[in-house]
């Protein structure tokens, strides 16, 4: 059972379950054992089924996502020329998988997911890099995305080079 204190996440209330789980130097921490995403838009794709989509940017067409209204102010700063990370959903993806032969290649042995880019996986969270080529309102366009139509996006974050 849940104590109110349990129920409070930053002033919030919160009816996520709670567990305990250990911590370095064998403390022990609650944890919320799920865990809510909503969509901040969609994306609009002229790919409308999955074997349509490539693997990686390989072939991915241009593609536009349409940001929910509720988040435009978080829109503001996004231009043309902007290299973006796009997270999506990848919604239509098998969720029980923990292993795949890596692209599909059944000559290559059989690999846990972690270590792929397979979009089946417990958390089908998919990760675009991509440049951002228009923006008409709370839409931008970006030069690839290998993503459906209709995928959900569920944030955007600034591509960072690590190099130099």
């Amino acid at each position: 059972m849940l104590t109110a204190a349990d129920r409070q996440e930053n002033g919030r209330e919160c009816l996520q379950p709670v567990r305990a789980a250990p911590a370095a130097g064998g403390q022990t921490v609650h944890v919320q054992t799920s865990y809510g995403l909503v969509p901040i838009g969609w994306v609009q794709s002229p790919l409308k089924v999955l074997d349509d989509a490539p693997n990686q940017r390989d072939g991915a067409p241009r593609a536009w996502i349409r940001f929910d209204e509720r988040v435009a102010e978080g829109t503001s700063d996004l231009r043309p020329g902007d290299e973006i990370v796009v997270l999506t959903w990848l919604h239509l993806s098998p969720r029980d998988e923990l292993s795949t032969h890596p692209q599909g290649d059944m000559s290559q042995p059989l690999t846990g997911v972690f270590s792929t880019c397979s979009p089946n996986r417990p958390n089908p969270i998919g990760l675009h890099r991509a440049r951002i080529v228009a923006r008409d309102g709370l839409h931008i366009e970006v030069d690839a995305l290998e993503a459906i139509d209709g995928t959900p996006v569920v944030d955007v974050k600034p591509a960072i080079d690590r190099s130099g």
